[in-house]
């Protein structure tokens, strides 16, 4: 009889040790799907925070390329201003035109600035390629002078730290 028992018993264990061992795989299977669903969500997450990024990114790059046209379109008009300015130096300044004229040039380059605009001083620094286009050489007056920017015949501009228009000068040689 026991080895009847054990023959009853056999089998059973058997299907308690295959019942254990789909359960372990059940549960390694689980685990598995349940792994790749967190490294997916993850994935996905930072996959959007990267879109969040880059399209706040492109929409700050929009505007200020948007504003750079109109800014260009307006550089000429500033250098007509300067040089009405610079032949009226010999009219009084209680005459009227001149004072119309200063008025409007001067609300222009305040909107200008506001709108991040700065003009690039270059009279006097050493030559820089990044800031400015060199026209012309010419002897340097004096020694100190070498290598460095007498004079600007167009003035260059910046647009938030970003060249818009390099300066034209004329270089000391």
């Amino acid at each position: 009889m026991i080895n009847e028992n054990e023959n009853i018993q056999d089998p059973e264990m058997n299907n308690s040790e295959e019942n254990v061992e789909q359960g372990t795989s059940a549960t390694d299977e689980l685990t598995n799907k349940l792994n790749e669903s967190n490294d997916k969500y993850a994935r996905l997450v930072a996959e959007f925070d990267n879109y969040k990024k880059r399209t706040a990114k492109e929409k700050i790059d929009f505007m200020q390329s948007a504003g750079k046209d109109v800014i260009l379109k307006l550089l000429p008009v500033v250098d007509d201003f300067d040089r009405s300015l610079s032949f009226m130096k010999d009219v009084p300044e209680d005459d009227p035109m001149k004072q119309g004229i200063d008025l409007v040039y001067h609300k222009l380059k305040k909107t200008m600035e506001q709108l991040g605009v700065r003009e690039i001083d270059v009279v006097g620094q050493p030559f820089d390629p990044e800031f400015e286009e060199a026209i012309t050489l010419i002897p340097a007056p004096t020694p100190d002078l070498k290598d460095k920017v007498i004079d600007v015949i167009e003035k260059g501009y910046t647009l938030n730290d970003s060249v818009i228009r390099f300066a034209k000068v004329v270089v000391g040689q």
